[in-house]
């Protein structure tokens, strides 16, 4: 037997327009989250994007071809609920940042990530004022209380959708700095996610590619990708340059 999918029931998914939001309806019918709130969305663009995932429909729904409509539940559903603890949890992460634990060995790979991470970090002291200083090995060394907490405040000024983007954007990187860097634009976010994976890459060359660890990868890419994607979507004037 085939899986159960809701039918289409409408015909025409169209945007509207409040003084503070956007929402889409379905026939005139305002389009709900899962917890059965209104979707409401902050820009216009991200609503159109909703709207067309909607028309976009055959006759039986497909909720993973809807990956806009889906982020903006979880803005909604959850991060609203609890912004503050989500913005802590993202914000910690600077205090073990991927691009400050560095190979002790050997050469070639020490070199590797000092060419691809060192510029983020000095980017990030330039934008923030933040010196994350890299270490050897993989012990925890804390880093300086006030970088972390000028990274922090950033972190938790950002609105809930952008907070639901910023969460992939970290979490699937492993970097607090990549993940400002990529919402800033400093560089392109396939570009950040290759700089990402400088270690998985490197291992990659030296024993061969695998299979399922690749297609795991691909995946992660896609989510980081559109991870982006809503975050300017999430961002009344675009992302920041």
């Amino acid at each position: 037997m085939s899986e159960w999918a809701p039918k289409r029931f409408w015909k025409q998914a169209e945007v509207t327009e409040a003084p503070d939001h956007f929402s889409v309806a379905l026939d005139g019918r305002p389009v709900r989250t899962p917890a059965k709130a209104t979707l409401t969305l902050p820009t216009r663009a991200m609503a159109q994007a909703v709207a067309g995932e909607w028309q976009a429909q055959g006759d039986r729904i497909d909720p993973l071809s809807m990956p806009v409509t889906r982020s903006a539940n979880a803005a909604i559903d959850k991060v609203a609920h609890q912004h503050a603890e989500v913005a802590e949890m993202l914000a910690a992460y600077g205090d073990s940042d991927l691009l400050c634990y560095r190979a002790d060995s050997p050469q070639e790979l020490i070199q590797r990530e000092a060419e691809a991470w060192d510029p983020y970090l000095d980017w990030a002291d330039a934008t923030f004022g933040a010196r994350l200083e890299p270490r050897q090995g993989i012990m925890h060394a804390p880093q300086d209380a006030a970088a972390l907490d000028r990274l922090r405040a950033p972190v938790h000024a950002m609105t809930a959708f952008q907070l639901a983007a910023f969460h992939d954007l970290v979490s699937l990187s492993g970097s607090l700095v990549l993940a400002f860097a990529c919402v800033h634009n400093l560089t392109g976010p396939e570009e950040i996610w290759q700089v990402s994976r400088v270690d998985e890459l490197y291992q990659a060359e030296l024993w061969g590619a695998d299979e399922e660890a690749e297609d795991t990868a691909n995946r992660k890419k896609t989510a980081f990708l559109h991870a982006h994607l809503f975050f300017s979507l999430a961002t009344p004037q675009g992302l920041p340059g």
